[in-house]
């Protein structure tokens, strides 16, 4: 089975269903953009910090990095940023276009898996924005080189990924409001179901998605040439048990160093 394949096709089934992660901003988000008034978000709730960015977007080479949906890569090419969206999924990237064609927006699509930037040559860009997406791929490490490849030294990553405390408990039992330690990390959706539900999970065109250690989301950027500038995190605003006793979401800035 090829995973990258089975949650491009699950994020399109996303996009049907109008997700949350697949709803494009409105036309005033944009126009208030043009005007220097933007915010993203690479978690869930927080906007990331302005001063994380260069001081001007204008003419900035800009990869949003599995970032399709409509929602990041608009808001940046209205602020003045040369977009490039890479996306696994053909209706997500839909929604950016879109957004481009209602708002008379410039910006790029590209249909690919964040873990094979090939298409692109190295030192590309200057600032990749890659929110919350690489639980979708079964080894991060390789998302890390390929962002330091394509970047220009001094470079800039922010990139949204999850606390992997949040995969050790049991879904059904938090439902319940009962926190019970049952999966290790790292793991995936799949190693988590009963052997007669994986088949049905794969059928439903549901996303597999896999629990990465710390180490490889932190010192991984590390290894391929990130320094740590920035980190913040995030949660579910509430919605989530797991809320009310510890943050489920991590943001960092990371700077290309001219080693990377």
């Amino acid at each position: 089975m090829d995973a990258t394949k089975h949650n491009g096709m699950a994020w399109d089934k996303k996009v049907e269903e109008g997700s949350t992660y697949t709803r494009p901003v409105s036309s005033e988000v944009i126009e208030k953009s043009r005007s220097g008034d933007w915010a993203i978000t690479v978690t869930t709730e927080k906007s990331v910090p302005r001063e994380w960015f260069p001081e001007s977007l204008e003419g900035l080479n800009v990869l949003c990095l599995a970032s399709g949906g409509g929602q990041q890569a608009p808001v940046l090419a209205a602020a003045g940023a040369d977009v490039t969206v890479v996306d696994i999924s053909k209706k997500q990237l839909e929604q950016d276009e879109k957004v481009a064609q209602r708002d008379g927006l410039t910006l790029k699509t590209v249909q690919g898996d964040m873990s094979d930037l090939s298409g692109f040559e190295d030192e590309s860009f200057e600032l990749i924005v890659h929110p919350v997406s690489n639980l979708f791929v079964e080894q991060v490490r390789p998302v890390w080189l390929e962002a330091a490849r394509v970047l220009k030294p001094e470079g800039i990553l922010i990139a949204g990924f999850t606390n992997p405390l949040l995969w050790i408990f049991d879904d059904t039992q938090e439902q319940k409001g009962i926190l019970e330690v049952k999966h290790s990390i790292p793991s995936s959706t799949l190693d988590h179901l009963p052997e007669d539900e994986v088949q049905e999970h794969l059928n439903s065109h549901q996303t597999i998605e896999y629990a990465h250690t710390l180490e490889d989301q932190i010192q991984g950027q590390m290894d391929a040439g990130f320094v740590l500038t920035g980190f913040y995190e995030d949660d579910f605003g509430g919605t989530r048990l797991l809320d009310k006793h510890i943050k489920t979401f991590i943001a960092t800035r990371a700077v290309k160093t001219k080693r990377g």
